[in-house]
């Protein structure tokens, strides 16, 4: 037992390659962050400007795009500066410990961000007549705080446990972050229950959002079903397009993370997946969120006139 130690700093490999693919890659990520930074802040700005879009469903929308920027940006800074340097990054533990609460707890928040969307458009749809007195402001601040206290709760135990294993093995993670996975192959602890209840906890944030989520696109789509004319299914199916969109990616991604190949092809794996989590969805929000919503579409053309009238006085 006197080889064991605690490490106090990890190194990580990032991405394998030549220094021109991760040069390239460098390029590559640093265009779709920044893309996502000027999309998403875009998408929080025009709600919060705009009074056509002061309605529940674009409170939430500003929530979800300041979760996308969040998210991004514990990931990806990290990862570019890991591209840059010529050797292995370090990331202090506290610094790794911060990383992987913040992306866990964001990423729950978001998950139980997109259960209320989904309960706000079963709302709309199926009880219009209700919307306003259901969806009201009281009622839409209350769930999004909760959503946000609890996402932050429920990950300061999962974390802690990671970090009270004794790591001995390696302080070399085989990622771009601090992953959780890897971390927990580094420990000569027992991690066998610490990873079952870690399991349970996953799956209980996964499915508890899913549940509701699945429930209330069922409603929503039997009552499409039902309205006569196609112009008016097609209304209402286009006010929940972008969300179910968005609910199929995010999901998609998260239950790849339950489907693992063999132990050896799980690390580069893994750093698909948390590429597809922290870059490619964040990146995709403003898309799917504006190109299929004509009031977004007017919002945006409206400020973009009002900001070149400003310029030219």
């Amino acid at each position: 037992m006197s080889n064991y130690s605690s490490a106090t700093e990890f190194c990580l490999l990032g991405f394998p390659g030549s220094r021109g693919l991760h040069h390239m890659l460098f390029a590559t990520f640093l265009f779709s962050y920044s893309v996502t930074l000027m999309g998403n802040t875009v998408i929080i700005t025009v709600v919060w400007v705009d009074k056509r879009l002061h309605s529940p469903m674009y409170f939430f929308l500003s929530h979800l795009s300041a979760l996308e920027i969040l998210i991004t940006t514990v990931i990806v800074p990290v990862m570019l500066w890991g591209l840059l340097l010529p050797g292995r990054q370090t990331i202090s533990l506290a610094g790794c410990v911060a990383q992987l609460f913040l992306y866990l707890a964001l990423g729950t928040t978001e998950f139980a961000l997109l259960a209320i969307m989904a309960v706000d458009r079963y709302v709309a749809v199926c009880n219009p007549l209700r919307y306003n007195i259901i969806m009201n402001s009281h009622t839409c601040n209350w769930v999004v705080s909760v959503s946000w206290v609890l996402g932050f709760l429920s990950e300061i135990w999962p974390v802690y446990a990671t970090f009270q294993l004794t790591y001995c093995k390696s302080n070399v993670l085989d990622h771009f972050y601090c992953d959780r996975g890897q971390l927990l192959r580094l420990s000569c602890d027992d991690t066998l229950f610490t990873e079952f209840v870690l399991f349970l906890m996953a799956i209980f944030i996964v499915v508890g959002s899913l549940i509701p989520t699945m429930i209330s696109y069922t409603y929503i789509i039997s009552t499409i079903l039902k309205i006569p004319s196609a112009s008016g299914r097609r209304k209402a199916f286009s006010t929940c397009a972008s969300h179910f969109t968005f609910v199929i990616i995010g999901y998609g991604s998260c239950l790849f993370l339950f489907v693992k190949p063999k132990q050896t092809q799980a690390a580069e794996y893994n750093k698909i997946v948390a590429l597809l989590i922290s870059v490619l969805t964040p990146f995709l929000n403003p898309f799917i969120f504006t190109l299929r919503n004509d009031k977004v579409k007017e919002a945006l053309r409206d400020t973009m006139k009002l900001c070149c009238q400003l310029f030219k006085d």
